[in-house]
Protein backbone atom coordinates (compact mmCIF):
# COMPACT_ATOMS: atom_id res chain seq x y z
CA UNK A 1 0.00 0.00 0.00
CA UNK A 2 2.89 2.38 0.75
CA UNK A 3 4.18 2.05 -2.81
CA UNK A 4 0.73 2.83 -4.15
CA UNK A 5 0.44 5.93 -1.97
CA UNK A 6 3.91 7.12 -2.97
CA UNK A 7 2.91 6.69 -6.60
CA UNK A 8 -0.29 8.59 -5.88
CA UNK A 9 1.70 11.38 -4.22
CA UNK A 10 3.86 11.73 -7.33
CA UNK A 11 0.69 11.74 -9.40
CA UNK A 12 -0.77 14.51 -7.24
CA UNK A 13 2.29 16.67 -7.81
CA UNK A 14 1.87 16.15 -11.53
CA UNK A 15 -1.75 17.32 -11.25
CA UNK A 16 -0.88 20.36 -9.17
CA UNK A 17 2.12 21.64 -11.12
CA UNK A 18 0.30 22.93 -14.21
CA UNK A 19 -2.46 24.46 -12.12
CA UNK A 20 -0.39 26.71 -9.92
CA UNK A 21 -0.43 29.76 -12.16
CA UNK A 22 -3.91 30.09 -13.61
CA UNK A 23 -7.44 30.91 -12.57
CA UNK A 24 -10.40 28.56 -12.90
CA UNK A 25 -11.97 28.15 -16.28
CA UNK A 26 -15.09 30.37 -16.29
CA UNK A 27 -17.15 27.44 -17.58
CA UNK A 28 -16.57 25.58 -14.29
CA UNK A 29 -16.16 28.33 -11.67
CA UNK A 30 -19.81 28.14 -10.55
CA UNK A 31 -22.27 25.28 -10.29
CA UNK A 32 -23.55 23.90 -12.53
CA UNK A 33 -20.55 23.72 -14.86
CA UNK A 34 -20.98 23.85 -18.62
CA UNK A 35 -21.43 20.73 -20.76
CA UNK A 36 -20.13 18.07 -20.99
CA UNK A 37 -20.16 17.98 -17.16
CA UNK A 38 -23.18 16.29 -15.58
CA UNK A 39 -24.30 16.02 -11.97
CA UNK A 40 -22.95 12.75 -10.58
CA UNK A 41 -26.07 12.11 -8.48
CA UNK A 42 -28.10 12.01 -11.70
CA UNK A 43 -25.73 9.42 -13.23
CA UNK A 44 -25.29 7.01 -10.31
CA UNK A 45 -26.92 6.32 -6.96
CA UNK A 46 -25.14 8.94 -4.82
CA UNK A 47 -26.55 11.89 -2.84
CA UNK A 48 -26.68 15.35 -4.43
CA UNK A 49 -24.21 16.62 -1.81
CA UNK A 50 -21.53 14.39 -0.25
CA UNK A 51 -20.19 15.70 3.08
CA UNK A 52 -16.46 16.26 2.77
CA UNK A 53 -16.56 16.33 -1.04
CA UNK A 54 -19.51 18.55 -1.98
CA UNK A 55 -21.77 18.45 -5.04
CA UNK A 56 -19.98 16.52 -7.78
CA UNK A 57 -20.06 16.90 -11.55
CA UNK A 58 -18.17 14.84 -14.14
CA UNK A 59 -17.89 14.40 -17.89
CA UNK A 60 -19.24 10.83 -18.22
CA UNK A 61 -16.70 10.13 -20.98
CA UNK A 62 -13.89 10.61 -18.43
CA UNK A 63 -15.09 7.90 -16.02
CA UNK A 64 -13.88 6.30 -13.88
CA UNK A 65 -10.96 8.65 -13.16
CA UNK A 66 -12.51 12.05 -13.88
CA UNK A 67 -11.81 14.90 -13.23
CA UNK A 68 -14.78 15.39 -10.92
CA UNK A 69 -15.62 19.00 -10.07
CA UNK A 70 -16.72 19.59 -6.47
CA UNK A 71 -18.81 22.56 -5.37
CA UNK A 72 -19.84 23.87 -1.96
CA UNK A 73 -23.49 24.54 -1.05
CA UNK A 74 -23.19 28.08 -2.47
CA UNK A 75 -22.16 26.71 -5.86
CA UNK A 76 -18.49 27.76 -5.66
CA UNK A 77 -15.87 25.35 -7.02
CA UNK A 78 -13.78 24.05 -4.11
CA UNK A 79 -11.85 21.13 -5.58
CA UNK A 80 -11.04 18.97 -8.57
CA UNK A 81 -11.00 15.27 -7.77
CA UNK A 82 -9.51 12.32 -9.60
CA UNK A 83 -10.60 8.80 -8.61
CA UNK A 84 -7.82 6.60 -9.93
CA UNK A 85 -8.35 2.82 -9.73
CA UNK A 86 -5.65 1.24 -7.56
CA UNK A 87 -5.04 -1.31 -10.34
CA UNK A 88 -3.93 1.58 -12.58
CA UNK A 89 -1.29 2.80 -10.12
CA UNK A 90 1.53 0.66 -11.47
CA UNK A 91 4.74 1.05 -13.48
CA UNK A 92 2.94 0.21 -16.75
CA UNK A 93 0.42 3.08 -16.53
CA UNK A 94 1.13 6.78 -16.82
CA UNK A 95 -1.16 9.77 -16.54
CA UNK A 96 -0.12 12.62 -18.82
CA UNK A 97 -1.57 16.08 -19.46
CA UNK A 98 -4.32 15.77 -16.87
CA UNK A 99 -6.73 18.67 -16.73
CA UNK A 100 -7.12 20.86 -13.68
CA UNK A 101 -10.05 23.02 -14.78
CA UNK A 102 -10.41 24.50 -11.31
CA UNK A 103 -7.25 26.59 -11.58
CA UNK A 104 -4.92 27.27 -8.68
CA UNK A 105 -4.30 24.33 -6.36
CA UNK A 106 -3.83 25.28 -2.70
CA UNK A 107 -3.11 21.77 -1.41
CA UNK A 108 -3.66 18.10 -2.24
CA UNK A 109 -5.23 15.25 -0.24
CA UNK A 110 -4.87 11.59 -1.24
CA UNK A 111 -6.76 8.74 0.35
CA UNK A 112 -7.93 5.21 -0.37
CA UNK A 113 -11.56 4.35 -1.12
CA UNK A 114 -12.81 0.74 -1.36
CA UNK A 115 -15.36 1.68 -4.01
CA UNK A 116 -18.77 3.34 -4.34
CA UNK A 117 -21.45 3.82 -7.02
CA UNK A 118 -19.83 5.23 -10.13
CA UNK A 119 -16.34 3.98 -9.25
CA UNK A 120 -16.99 0.53 -7.80
CA UNK A 121 -13.38 -0.69 -7.80
CA UNK A 122 -10.83 0.19 -5.07
CA UNK A 123 -9.33 3.56 -5.96
CA UNK A 124 -7.40 6.56 -4.69
CA UNK A 125 -9.18 9.88 -4.28
CA UNK A 126 -6.76 12.61 -5.31
CA UNK A 127 -8.34 15.86 -4.18
CA UNK A 128 -6.86 19.06 -5.61
CA UNK A 129 -8.20 21.74 -3.28
CA UNK A 130 -8.77 25.19 -4.76
CA UNK A 131 -9.49 26.61 -1.30
CA UNK A 132 -7.27 26.82 1.79
CA UNK A 133 -7.34 23.92 4.26
CA UNK A 134 -9.26 26.01 6.80
CA UNK A 135 -11.99 26.55 4.17
CA UNK A 136 -12.58 22.84 3.54
CA UNK A 137 -15.38 22.98 6.09
CA UNK A 138 -17.45 24.59 3.30
CA UNK A 139 -18.09 21.05 2.07
CA UNK A 140 -18.33 19.44 5.49
CA UNK A 141 -22.07 19.29 6.10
Amino acid sequence: MRTILLGAAALALAFAAPALAHDPDEAVAKSPPAAPYQQVSKLVKLPDFIPGLGQLFVDPASLPAGPFLAYDRDGALVSTIYMVPVADLNPDTSFDNLAVPGGTVDHVDIYYNAGHPGVEVPHAHIVLWHVAADEEARVGQ
